[in-house]
């Protein structure tokens, strides 16, 4: 049995959830959820970033202080995960008490190390990113002398203020031997090539404190400073996993496996976090994993436009599970995503009421009219056996990419596959009797696996149809690849067909 540490971003609370939000964490969930079906032990980590400029802004337009804001919309992240079904083990506040004790242990170790100065700068920086942009990156406007955010599109303002610096500029060859060292540290190649590119252009010492406002973690060396958000929100990773007050399960936990991220936040991570890291004396992240965004109409969401949705919008219609499995197996790990209603109703209608549901309602049916509503054993050497088998592959392979889309396909090809078997047999023809018992019996050892594999991506349905065809216990107390093997179903079970696992909806 292994460990698995992976974690999401800590989302910034000057706004509600949406399905950008939803994303990443349901990817991170399913992807734990798989671990733990391999009989790993698992850490998960989920929270709310809740410092910093734009903060300290947004509250002060709705008339209230910071940490009421944090307060009311960090709860609001909790909800959303909730409703959702995420099985996190942690969830970080970076106002907690515990990480600022880890934030200034962390950060007086990268000062003790020489990696921290005073300087006065002068840049041009955007509030919504929380960061400095050089003049080579900014987007230029026809008639706005400063220009724009290349990431928010927002206009970037000039910003002068002493604050201690971060020699990044020194771990510009450990980065690289670091990332030649372990190719797999930045997924996809497409992300660690744009990761590479960045760090061979050459890097420039950053800023890591600000000092025209008190919103945020004071500096332990000089408290008229507070660590600039991101020196704060990064060290959420370490704090939330025992540094400075648990150093056992610290131990036991770091490296995570995992930062799940979105491609904007790349460089972040990539290049900022484990060069802070290296400097703290801590080993890198095994693996940073950005996926592109996911866009509405061809726009990235946002708090500008209208094209924010909330979750809970969709579960209201779709369910948990039809929100999940949409997101899971419409979105490419990498690249961008364009989400659309009619998309989703229609993956919706494809996959889960057409496919998966009518599979398992076709066979109830018969079992309940032939059968006296007893499952048959599967057949050893089935037409349906070789497909099961591909399916486990194929599903192990994606979800160790990480690739969810081709874990579901996988997976959906034996429903596919299954429901081919049953239109070439007609056991709904047929007379009972042992041709019967064996053509049923392969579905239904068909469902259990299906059940198993699918559990990450729709843990309450295939909960339920593992419930259904009588089995003890759930898909998550069963362990893989063991429990996938062919031939798992005893027979001489009571089957229920109970109402549709998924009614068809309309657009």
């Amino acid at each position: 049995m292994g460990r698995f540490y992976a974690t999401t971003p800590i989302y910034y609370v000057n706004d509600a959830p949406h399905i950008g939000h939803a994303y990443t964490t349901v990817t991170g969930d399913a992807l734990c959820r798989w671990r733990r079906l391999q009989g790993d032990e698992v850490f998960y980590l989920t929270g709310t970033d809740e410092h910093g400029l734009k903060m300290l802004r947004a509250a002060e337009a709705q008339g209230i202080s910071p940490k009421e804001l944090a307060d009311r919309n960090s709860a609001r992240f909790r909800q959303a995960w909730d409703e959702l079904a995420i099985d996190y083990d942690q969830f970080i506040r970076t106002s907690e008490a515990r990480h600022y004790q880890a934030v200034q242990r962390f950060l007086q170790a990268v000062y003790d190390n020489g990696d921290i100065e005073l300087r006065t700068y002068e840049g041009l920086y955007c509030v919504a990113c929380e960061a400095y942009y050089a003049e080579a990156e900014v987007v230029a406007v026809e008639g706005q002398e400063l220009g724009n955010c290349p990431v928010h599109g927002r206009p970037l303002e000039v910003l002068t203020e002493e604050n201690y610096f971060f020699l990044l500029s020194r771990y510009q060859e450990r980065l690289l031997d670091w990332y030649g060292r372990n190719p797999g540290a930045v997924y996809p190649e497409t992300r660690r090539n744009e990761v590479l590119a960045f760090i061979k252009g050459g890097l420039q010492d950053i800023s890591m404190s600000r000092s025209s406002f008190r919103w945020g973690v004071p500096l332990p060396w000089d408290e008229r400073h507070v660590a600039w958000v991101w020196f704060d929100a990064l060290p959420n990773y370490i704090s939330a996993a025992g540094y400075g007050d648990d150093p056992d399960f610290f131990q036991r936990w770091w490296p995570p496996a995992y930062h799940l991220v979105g491609k904007d936040i790349i460089r972040f991570h990539a290049v900022y976090w484990p060069a802070m890291l290296m400097s703290a004396g801590l080993e890198p992240p095994r693996c940073v994993a950005a996926h592109g965004w996911l866009l509405v109409g061809g726009e990235k969401m946002s708090k500008t436009s209208l094209n924010q949705i909330a979750p809970a919008d969709l579960v209201a219609e779709f369910g948990v599970d039809g929100f999940r499995y949409h997101f899971l197996r419409d979105s490419s790990f990498g690249p961008d995503g364009d989400f659309s209603y009619e998309g989703m109703v229609n993956r919706y209608n494809a996959d889960l009421a057409n496919q998966l549901g009518n599979l398992f309602s076709r066979v109830a049916t018969v079992v309940a009219r032939k059968c006296g509503g007893t499952g048959s054993r599967p057949q050893s050497g089935s037409p349906l056996q070789q497909a099961a088998a591909e399916a486990v592959a194929g599903a192990t392979a994606g979800w160790a990419k990480p690739a969810p889309s081709e874990a579901l396909e996988a997976t959906w090809k034996l429903v596919r596959e299954a429901n081919a078997y049953l239109e070439a047999n007609e056991p709904w023809k047929a007379e009972p009797g042992p041709a019967l018992d064996s053509v049923l019996g392969d579905a239904l050892e068909a469902l259990r696996i299906v059940s198993l594999l699918a559990w990450p991506a729709i843990p309450a349905a295939a909960s339920e149809i593992w419930r259904r065809l009588g089995l003890p216990g759930a898909p998550a107390d069963q362990r893989l690849p063991e429990a996938a093997s062919w031939g798992g179903y005893p027979g001489g079970l009571q089957v229920e067909k109970g109402q549709a696992l998924f009614p068809r909806l309309s657009v």
